[in-house]
């Protein structure tokens, strides 16, 4: 078990652990959260023993082995394989001294010690991991020098998971992983045999993975049993209870307060004064939880919608040079379309979207794009490409040049930097904040099309949902490029399957995928098939009936998603209704605005019921539609 005791640590004039502590189980899998920032990584260096608090402990038994990726990419001119094989040490130092020792004794130990630990599956159980996260078998025995860092990462992470640690810390995993990738580890996570501690902001892994939640609010730790839906609820759920208890507390404090400021200079009622004044000294006082402000997102929709198909493909084939990436492609994408593109990393994903932005022409075949169609980049790679020693109020002046300032700062302010934030130069902005600040530059015109390509990798849980709203409130059409589950879910219609030189439309849902990703996986060479694929389609034969249900006007996921937002929102103001109305003098005090209350409860609960119904009635015809 991890105990984390009493815990004070600060950083400069912040305090980011304030006697903070938690106890995590045995074999537990816990997500750890927080907003960036808060120290989430400060505590996984104090785990590993890099940094020590200011006071307080952590402990865990000697024998327990702690795993945890290094933040630099390995290099080298080893080979894939044997790194990650090398990560056991137990096993490389018995290989080792297994080719010099001489002591017959000795060597039989050696062989029996090999036996026991099972070490001649290694290589296989080495080379499993390795596929799972995208390198087939001729990758594996190349140096890892040949690779980009972000590829070098994912060779760090799969030696960790090789190494079987009791203890495994696991600081973004998905950062330098695709969807594939992404699903993959997800799957070997909930099969994991030992204590896991993992930060993430991916909450399709967190409520897969995880069966506890530490959470880092306020310099405070706090382990709540359960998944990342879980814990919200639950949270959710302590935020009226205490809000409740609150209003209480601060009635009772006033009342106690008025007594006493009303006698403490009479004779006859001063040991009365000096017994309230005691009761007040002991009422510890009850700190509501009180959640940062998230900045909304906004994607301005087109002022004119176009006819579709605003983008239309015939036996079009594009690439670099003379040598083609994709071939055969044959799609139309329509004024309202939600588009995610599956695919491996390298099967030519940004390839294809530059294609459909115009950035690539076509080297054979069509591909006709509507003659007002206006394109909304946004690519991660773009945030390095920021000018640095400008500020967002500098950017946006640049799209703006007519503009008075107070426009350009309000749109700014639109942005997510009022203020002086929008004088702060790129720099020293966050990664969340770059993201931000490149989302609006490149939807700043309400373009007929957004293409996303990862735009999560630096938002935390809450900026995700608000990204996701933002989505589904746009009205162009969308396509997406994501590691993040959630987020396909929330807002994918159709889904594009990029592979073995082409680009079909997917038959199936993100569960259907996450099946033949796995199924493919599992064959051990990490390439993907037509056999494998032709399988996966076999087991649902009727797939396309349903997708041409879906196209036909069956309810799509954003429609789903939007009436369970409003479900969520009226029974938001039922709860705060109801506890306006539990106040003891309501009535007493303003008995019209009570009754007004309760008027607006009563709608507020047929509207809720109301809601209900058609969260139904959807959700039934889109079962229906899926089944066929």
């Amino acid at each position: 078990m991890l105990h984390i005791n009493d815990i004070t640590l600060r950083l400069g004039p912040r305090i980011l652990f304030d006697k903070a502590t938690a106890a995590l189980p045995d074999h537990a899998r816990v997500g750890f959260v927080g907003r960036n920032g808060a120290g989430k990584t400060t505590l996984f260096k104090m785990i590993s023993g890099e940094l020590a608090p200011e006071t307080g402990s952590i402990s865990y038994p000697k024998q327990m082995r702690l795993g945890r990726v290094e933040q630099e990419a390995p290099g080298g001119p080893g080979t894939l394989i044997d790194f990650v094989l090398a990560a056991d040490l137990e096993r490389h130092s018995l290989m080792e001294e297994a080719e010099t020792a001489t002591d017959p004794a000795r060597i039989s130990d050696i062989h029996l010690r090999l036996v026991d630990i099972d070490a001649h599956a290694a290589p296989s159980r080495a080379a499993g991991i390795l596929a799972g996260l995208g390198f087939d078998e001729a990758a594996q025995n190349r140096s890892l020098s040949e690779f980009s860092g972000g590829w070098r990462m994912r060779v760090a992470l799969a030696a960790v998971l090789f190494s079987n640690p009791d203890l495994l810390l696991l600081d973004e995993p998905t950062n330098y992983l695709d969807l594939e990738g992404t699903l993959w580890l997800i799957d070997y996570l909930q099969r994991y045999p030992a204590t896991i501690l993992v930060i993430s902001h991916d909450r399709d892994l967190l409520d897969a993975v995880s069966d506890h939640i530490l959470h880092l609010d306020q310099a405070k730790l706090t382990l709540w049993r359960g998944n990342y839906s879980s814990f919200e609820r639950q949270r959710r759920e302590q935020q009226a209870i205490l809000l409740k208890h609150k209003k209480k507390q601060d009635d009772q404090r006033k009342h106690l307060q008025s007594f006493v400021d009303r006698f403490r200079a009479k004779a006859t009622k001063a040991a009365q004064a000096q017994s309230r004044l005691k009761m007040l000294a002991k009422m510890e006082p009850i700190s509501a939880i009180v959640d940062g402000h998230i900045l909304p997102f906004h994607l301005p929709s087109p002022q004119k919608p176009l006819s579709p198909p605003i983008v239309a493909m015939d036996d079009a084939s594009v690439g670099y040079g003379e040598t083609p990436v994709l071939k055969r492609l044959s799609l139309n994408i329509s004024d309202d379309d939600r588009i995610g593109l599956l695919g491996s990393n390298g099967n030519g994903k940004s390839t294809f979207a530059k294609l459909v932005a115009g950035r690539l022409s076509a080297q054979a075949g069509t591909v006709r794009r509507s003659s007002k169609l206006e394109v909304g980049f946004f690519a991660q790679h773009q945030v390095d490409d920021l000018d640095e020693k400008a500020t967002p109020y500098q950017c946006v002046a640049e799209l703006m040049r007519e503009g008075t300032e107070a426009k350009i700062r309000g749109k700014c302010a639109q942005f997510g930097f009022p203020n002086v934030k929008a004088d702060t130069k790129v720099a020293q902005l966050s990664g969340g904040e770059k993201a931000r600040l490149l989302m609006g530059l490149a939807s700043f015109n309400g373009p007929h099309l957004m293409i996303l390509d990862e735009p999560t990798n630096h938002l935390d849980i809450d900026s995700r949902a608000a990204l996701i709203e933002a989505i589904n409130d746009y009205e162009g059409a969308i396509i997406l490029v994501s590691h993040d589950r959630h987020l396909l879910d929330a807002c994918a219609d159709r889904l594009w399957l990029v592979e073995e030189g082409t680009v079909e439309a997917f038959d199936g849902d993100m569960d259907d995928y996450k099946k033949y990703v796995l199924d493919r996986a599992g064959g051990g060479n990490g390439k993907s098939s037509k056999k494998n694929r032709n399988e996966a389609e076999r087991s649902a034969p009727q797939r396309k009936e349903g997708a041409q249900n879906r196209k036909d006007g069956a309810p799509t996921k954003k429609q789903i998603w939007a009436i369970e937002e409003k479900m969520r929102k009226f029974q938001d103001l039922i709860q705060r209704i109801d506890m306006a109305l539990a106040t003891p003098k309501a009535f007493a005090k303003d008995p019209a605005k009570a009754a007004q209350l309760a008027a607006q409860r009563g709608d507020l609960e047929t509207a809720l019921m109301a809601a209900e119904e058609e969260w139904l009635a959807l959700t039934s015809d889109a079962e229906t539609a899926q089944a066929g």
